[in-house]
């Protein structure tokens, strides 16, 4: 079946707020099983970024998830798809680091500690991802991505989410997996 980006979206939402996990990563990759994901596309910008608020609400957080994620979905439906090779910014960082920016309400003009907070989040992912290198993975940046998070909210928030060894088990889908080259190929 053909989705169009919205009813992917609203698909996220609702499978989002029916998780119960404080694991971000096993929260997306029980979305990504479903027909409306790709294997790689934009829904990642918005659905990477939705499972971060909705572990972090679970491990604690004290936030709204629904306000959250109404929020995440007007800042990532602008996002374009192909970011990581178009634009050189990972669409998955930029959808965790909008999460951190929508939990703690920072803004272009803000001068909290947050605002330095979430570009030194996401330059140490992008800094991993150009690492490791391309072609592009949408799994593989939402592992990163996800998992450089939790670590991120534990350090700085003391909010204690969850992240186990990750294994990908979508890369026989992806022609251009990198194989070992990818830190979660089994």
């Amino acid at each position: 079946m053909e989705y169009t980006f919205e009813q992917k979206y609203r698909l996220i939402k609702q499978k989002v707020l029916e998780a119960y996990s404080k694991n971000p990563v096993e929260i997306a990759r029980e979305i990504m099983k479903n027909d409306f994901v790709s294997i790689h596309g934009p829904e990642h910008h918005f659905l990477d970024g939705a499972a971060f608020i909705m572990a972090y609400r679970n491990a604690g957080g004290g936030i709204d998830p629904a306000i959250c994620l109404e929020e995440l979905a007007k800042r990532t439906i602008k996002m374009p798809g192909a970011m990581c090779g178009h634009w050189g910014v990972c669409g998955s960082v930029a959808s965790v680091g909008a999460a951190l920016s929508v939990i703690h309400g920072t803004g272009p003009l803000s001068t909290d500690k947050y605002y330095a907070d979430n570009m030194k989040y996401t330059s140490a992912v992008i800094s991993k991802m150009a690492d490791i290198g391309g072609a592009r993975c949408c799994k593989r940046n939402a592992f990163l991505s996800l998992s450089y998070g939790v670590q991120f909210v534990k350090d700085r928030y003391g909010i204690e989410m969850e992240c186990d060894n990750i294994v990908c088990d979508f890369y026989p889908k992806n022609a251009q997996c990198l194989k070992n080259r990818c830190p979660f190929h089994p």
